[in-house]
């Protein structure tokens, strides 16, 4: 075939989730993956409870995937462990599911709904009169009704679309290995949330135990790009600092791989255009606030999808419009907040509130859990609400006064 209905830019979560909801809807689907099948992708391998009803709604199997029942914090002497919330709007567990199973799983569900799939296919759009008409390789070009971008945020495609990140925004950086651990089947993610970098700098982010269950942990440490001396931020050495900092707790053994770094954006300047539409990283949807994207992704995929098979021309636009309605507001707060705790002394002050006190605990909780967006109700819905006002407000102050400077 050389059209179709939706041709998808990466085979990613987000790329996957768009697929297997429009090819079981109807939709002629390709999905277009620069990688070779089977492919690794660096990643914190967590999924929240809200990725796992995402999952869910795509009716994935779980069997033999890692249980997760809670989130444990730790920040200096406190710690304290909490178990998923239940009665909500999402499942009482979460995951640790590698992304070389997880995407396979993904892409192979979609290849069974009826997608194509051509790895180890470069691809960029193909625009007519401002109007993205398919893709191309070079060599090939297939035309479709929709072009969805699921191909991440930095690259020639996001140039090409103008989705790449604001500039000025904060954005995250992050790197991750395994470790072989007795304590691998462990039913709880794990959050250093004071850590210091080698100079004895706070850092606003936290380092990750997340256990797998066949035997290793993802090992990782986070940070935002609004912290005190960021541009001379050693990973590596981070990472190490943390190994360092939890190795006999976990009895961690050496790394089996080499450490793995990525960048995480938590913006774009656009989202859609005639003829297209940006999902999951592409679009900038990654919570500030904890680094996690996933849940996004399978929920951005599959809304534009059904829009699609709604009203193909109208999906593009009405996409953008519920995405800002459900997403923008809660990700504005995440955003205004990493300014303010790039600054040391405000980081180590609420690093004490989030984790000693009970009710920001479980804020914290489910926060880091993305169980909060724009519609959130309750104790955690008012206080967002309340922070992105007063954050607004200060944000100009903010941005001046950041801490990277």
């Amino acid at each position: 075939m050389n059209h179709f209905d939706i041709a998808v830019i990466g085979g990613g979560p987000a790329g996957a989730a768009t697929a297997i909801q429009a090819a079981r809807g109807g939709a002629s689907v390709a999905i277009f993956e620069r990688a070779s099948s089977g492919r690794d992708k660096v990643c914190g391998d967590g999924l929240t409870p809200r990725a796992i009803g995402a999952l869910q709604k795509l009716q994935i199997n779980f069997e033999g995937v890692h249980k997760i029942d809670g989130l444990r914090m730790i920040a200096g002497k406190a710690r304290r462990e909490l178990e998923w919330p239940s009665g909500g709007n999402f499942p009482p567990f979460g995951a640790v599911w590698t992304r070389r199973e997880l995407d396979a799983h993904l892409l192979e569900t979609a290849s069974k709904a009826g997608a194509e799939i051509f790895y180890n296919s470069k691809v960029l759009p193909v625009f007519k009169e401002k109007r993205v008409i398919g893709v191309s390789s070079g060599v090939d070009t297939w035309t479709a009704d929709l072009v969805v971008a699921a191909s991440g945020a930095p690259g020639e495609v996001a140039r090409m679309l103008g989705t790449e990140r604001k500039a000025g925004e904060p954005y995250g950086v992050a790197i991750r290995t395994y470790v072989e651990s007795p304590r691998h089947a462990d039913r709880y993610l794990e959050a250093s949330l004071a850590m210091r970098d080698g100079n004895g700098t706070p850092i606003p982010g936290y380092g990750w135990m997340f256990p797998t269950g066949n035997g290793t942990v993802n090992l990782g440490v986070g940070a935002l790009s609004t912290m005190k001396g960021f541009k001379k931020l050693n990973l590596n050495t981070l990472c190490d600092l943390y190994r360092d900092l939890i190795a006999d707790e976990w009895e961690v053994g050496p790394y089996l791989e080499k450490p793995r770094a990525w960048r995480l954006p938590m913006t774009s300047q656009k989202r859609h255009g005639p003829g297209w539409a940006a999902v999951g990283d592409a679009a900038g949807l990654i919570n500030p606030m904890n680094g996690e994207g996933i849940d996004y992704s399978l929920e951005s995929g599959m809304l534009v999808s059904d829009l699609f098979l709604e009203d193909p021309e109208t999906a593009p636009e009405r996409y953008d419009e519920i995405i800002g309605d459900r997403f923008d507001g809660f990700l504005r707060t995440g955003r205004r907040f990493s300014f303010l705790i790039g600054h040391p002394l405000i980081l180590r002050s609420g690093l004490r509130v989030a984790v000693a006190n009970e009710l920001m605990a479980n804020i914290t909780l489910q926060v880091m859990g993305n169980l909060v967006d724009n519609s959130t109700s309750g104790a955690a819905g008012k206080v967002l609400r309340f922070a992105d006002t007063a954050l607004g407000l200060a944000e100009p102050v903010l941005k001046r006064t950041r801490a990277n400077k």
